[in-house]
């Protein structure tokens, strides 16, 4: 075999060479492309596969039968129980095995099967929902700093509601029962649920507020069982603090002629008068109700051992006056030109909600121009908008408490 021979049979071999690589290259991407479309579908499978399962599982609820709510009215000897269902009947039943038997007690709504009427699980208490849904605060934020010229009524309070909670040892000790409430009384915008909420801060306790006309149902009975959920919330989360504001709206004098609806009423007054000083213990649960008409307030609910003290909350003197503004300035960029002895004249009759309206308006001037400082002149012409008619309803309502 010549040269030319062996050049020629040397290129046609690399162009072999040359094309099985090239074909190799093609087969190796090809089978890493395979390699991953197979990994794709493996998670494609895994992730229908779940669905699948969860759709059967969702499937087999479905198809579970309804349960019936129920009560326990008995547990006897051998383990069963009597449960009052809301079909109407009483029925002797048996419990589920994976049900403890401490949880098994008289009172306890249960979940019934709707066939054997047996006993499937045991429910949390029923609230209604106007009862959850008051305003409940862990700790309000409000503090003693944030109520200003009220040091009696502090003093008051605290003793009313504060030593309770943090030195139940020292009442036992003296040999006296603490109070179980207090009434709060004095026009409106004097600070009354500012008061009530510092305290709850200052003892770490739960603050339930609630609203004398969310009391009042249509339906006889209804405005009675939201006092007692409501009671039976407040132990629940004790020591809790309860603040019922504007109790004039179901606290108001029983007439003997009224209509259906003024006794629907007077049952949830009666409702309330059992709960504040009735069988049942309100235990580390203190009342503060406040109202701005103390003139049409049942006896009842007067007397002690229900409001055992009556606090009137007055309106702002001079030098109050002075305190609350420095509470309510005390964060606002104030020009140094301003002069609140002259303020605080101008503001003779104001209360506490006018004064913190006057340091709120006088801010938005300010802010209306367009300016970062607080002026003498925002501050005058914030009490003009606000003391306009402010003054004249605070002297009606101050007369009424003289």
């Amino acid at each position: 075999m010549d040269d030319e021979q062996i050049k020629e049979f040397s290129k046609k071999l690399s162009e072999r060479i040359s094309h099985l690589e090239d074909k190799n290259d093609r087969l190796l991407e090809n089978s890493r492309r395979v390699e991953g479309e197979k990994r794709f579908i493996e998670g494609e499978l895994v992730r229908l596969q779940k669905e699948i399962k969860r759709l059967k599982t969702e499937l087999e609820r479905l198809k579970t039968p309804p349960l019936i709510i129920g009560s326990i009215k008995d547990v006897l000897a051998d383990g069963r129980v009597v449960v009052k269902s809301s079909t109407g009947p009483d029925f002797i039943v048996n419990t589920a095995d994976y049900i403890g038997k401490d949880n098994v007690v008289v009172g306890s709504r249960v979940a019934l099967n709707k066939q054997t009427l047996a006993v499937m699980g045991v429910l949390p208490p029923s609230l209604d929902p106007v009862v959850m849904g008051a305003e409940i605060l862990e700790k309000p934020d409000t503090s003693y700093k944030d109520v200003g010229g009220l040091e009696e009524q502090l003093v008051e309070v605290k003793e009313a509601v504060e030593d309770p909670l943090l030195k139940p040892d020292l009442y036992k000790k003296v040999g006296i029962e603490p109070p179980k409430g207090v009434l709060l009384v004095g026009p409106p915008g004097t600070g009354k649920t500012l008061l009530a909420k510092a305290v709850a801060n200052k003892t770490n306790a739960v603050f339930i507020r609630f609203v004398g006309s969310e009391l009042v149902q249509k339906y006889i009975g209804e405005g009675a069982r939201l006092v007692r959920e409501l009671f039976e919330l407040a132990r629940e989360k004790a020591p809790t603090i309860v603040f019922i504001d504007e109790i004039d709206a179901i606290g108001a004098k029983r007439l003997e002629v009224a209509t259906s609806g003024d006794r629907e009423v007077q049952r949830t007054l009666m409702q309330l008068l059992a709960e504040l000083d009735g069988f049942n213990p309100i235990g580390n649960v203190k009342i503060i109700a406040a109202t701005n008409r103390p003139d049409i307030l049942d006896e009842a609910l007067l007397r002690p051992g229900r409001f055992d003290r009556i606090i009137e909350i007055p309106i702002p003197t001079e030098e109050s006056r002075k305190e609350i503004f420095n509470i309510h300035i005390r964060k606002m960029n104030l020009s140094k030109t301003i002069d609140f002895k002259t303020l605080i004249a101008r503001c003779d009759g104001a209360t506490g909600a006018d004064i913190k309206a006057i340091c709120m308006e006088a801010g938005m001037f300010a802010i209306r121009e367009d300016r970062e400082v607080v002026s003498m002149t925002d501050f005058e012409r914030a009490i003009e908008k606000v003391m306009s008619s402010s003054i004249e309803e605070s002297e009606k309502a101050g007369a009424m408490f003289a």
